[in-house]
């Protein structure tokens, strides 16, 4: 097994190759008081027929020399398409309110559920309340249960993989560049997925309308080398 190693790791020198880790788990969102807890309008069942009928929530942060950046993402499950995402260098309710605004703002939905964990983020009186005024429908979870919000988590897995292990970032703005780059320049308009007939999902919601599937310019390769690794300034 040993001479396998290092067999294996002479071959991924030779060609220019360097493995992914997976990075440690860090907790981002904590639970708050049960008595906000909104009910599980989901239960697990992830598959909608139309776009902006569920909606998934979740947050994550990125490393950089300077610190964490946060994420905030909305992602409609019908396309896997991100419709709001927001970033700040503090974990608080006006993070998340901040990609739910983004989100309502491009779809306006009507009576969309919008599923998250119990973080206190979301479980705030400022966040219920905002949903109540947009006409959106709070979800959550059971506690401490990863397939309750699997979608999200895939997503972040993806974002990992593809962005943050390949990237050193020396500030959180160059983190920011990045990551609106891959979200908009390649996740949304490009990345094909396997669970909507490997379309991206701008071009999945498109034929569900009946329109023709759009070539958006390409702003980041389809896979980007692991040689490609490169420090910001």
């Amino acid at each position: 097994m040993h001479i396998a190693r290092k067999r294996v790791a002479r071959l991924m020198k030779a060609a220019g190759l360097k493995g992914v880790c997976k990075r440690r788990f860090v907790r981002t969102t904590v639970s708050d008081v049960r008595e906000r807890w909104a009910p599980d309008l989901v239960d697990r069942h992830f598959t909608v027929s139309q776009p902006d009928r569920l909606w998934v929530a979740d947050a994550t942060f990125v490393s950089t020399w300077e610190g964490f950046l946060y994420l905030a993402i909305v992602l409609d499950t019908f396309s896997r398409r991100i419709v709001g995402w927001a970033m700040s260098t503090q974990l608080r309710t006006p993070l998340m309110l901040a990609a739910l605004e983004m989100a309502y703002a491009q779809r306006a939905p009507r009576a969309v559920i919008h599923h998250s964990d119990h973080g206190c983020q979301y479980t705030s009186i400022a966040f219920g309340k905002r949903c109540e005024e947009l006409g959106v429908r709070p979800s959550m979870g059971s506690v401490g249960d990863a397939y309750d919000n699997a979608m999200a988590e895939s997503f972040f897995a993806t974002l990992e993989c593809e962005v943050q292990d390949r990237h050193h970032f020396r500030t959180r703005d160059a983190a920011r560049r990045e990551i609106f780059r891959w979200i908009e320049g390649w996740y949304n308009p490009h990345r094909r997925h396997s669970s909507i007939g490997y379309r991206s999902p701008r071009n999945f919601e498109r034929q569900f309308f009946g329109e023709d599937p759009i070539s958006y310019p390409t702003i980041l390769p389809r896979f980007a080398p692991p040689t490609a690794l490169r420090t910001h300034p």
